[in-house]
């Protein structure tokens, strides 16, 4: 049911725990939500407008609709609904923070006392000042073990020696890049930098590199060495292979154990036909 957060509360129901999620964009807000309901819990979603999936409504018990920035209605709906654990999932377009923002009186209070604009030091600090309120953010894992990317290759073909050494190459340049807080993804081909991910996201990455590379480009994904595992982790899923396909891409290395992999049955039928190597790099 959606819920206005001008109306009135709603009674809570007399049974069930409650699981709060604030969600960005992707398909990963709705898994979670699925997930959540069939190990018991009732879940408080807090959707983002211009972001986030209307999709998830149909998988959830309680919607808050809100704006990017309205930090204190984030704050109300959660403990309106009694949640006092939460997770942060799915991602957010990093140009609609140039034109979508809506701050309220708490978030412009919040932005004041930011010492840094970097993600990883926003997030904390928003998970900070929720677990003020006495809302614990979870990892952006939980209950979700079999979503993980596991070492070693997931797909039928093996990388060439070629792509090996275009995929070691990469992910020292990621792992530098994310020590930046720049991006988590990078572009190689032939031991080449074609592509570092800012804030146009993988899929744009992606394709950029491959408008350079032109084929068999190798394409890196790793978490940011200071990474919060509350948040954040990379994902992958069917969308990241179709762009792949279209960009003639031949190899994604991901990190093992970091990276989330949305829909892995689907994710890797499409790699199979596609002839695109998956692989789960350890750390």
């Amino acid at each position: 049911m959606t819920q206005d957060l001008s109306s009135s509360a709603l009674p809570l129901p007399p049974t069930g725990a409650w699981i709060g999620l604030i969600a960005g964009n992707g398909r990963f807000p709705i898994i979670f939500a699925e997930n959540a309901r069939k190990l018991g819990f009732r879940v408080s979603a807090v959707a983002h407008r211009g972001e986030t999936s209307p999709e998830l409504e149909q998988v959830v018990d309680r919607m808050h609709w809100v704006r990017i920035g309205q930090f204190g209605k984030v704050i109300q709906a959660l403990k309106r609904d009694g949640v006092e654990q939460a997770v942060m999932l799915g991602g957010m377009k990093k140009t609609h923070l140039f034109s979508g923002v809506r701050p309220d009186f708490r978030a412009m209070t919040f932005f004041a006392k930011l010492k840094s604009w970097k993600d990883d030091q926003i997030l904390r600090a928003i998970a900070d000042d929720l677990e003020g309120e006495g809302i614990t953010i979870r990892e952006s894992t939980f209950g979700f073990s079999n979503l993980v990317v596991p070492e070693g290759t997931l797909t039928r073909r093996e990388a060439s020696r070629k792509e090996r050494e275009d995929v070691a190459y990469g992910w020292r340049i990621a792992k530098n890049v994310g020590r930046m807080d720049i991006g988590q993804c990078v572009v190689v081909k032939d031991r080449v930098i074609v592509a570092v991910e800012a804030v146009e996201g993988t899929d744009e990455t992606i394709r950029r590199g491959a408008r350079l590379a032109r084929r068999g480009a190798v394409v890196v994904k790793c978490c940011k060495p200071q990474q919060d595992l509350r948040f954040d982790l990379p994902a992958v899923g069917p969308r990241t292979i179709d762009v792949m396909d279209e960009a003639k891409a031949s190899v994604l290395a991901l990190e093992a154990h970091k990276t989330i992999m949305l829909d892995r049955e689907e994710t890797l039928a499409k790699a199979h036909r596609a002839g695109i190597v998956v692989i789960g790099i350890p750390g």
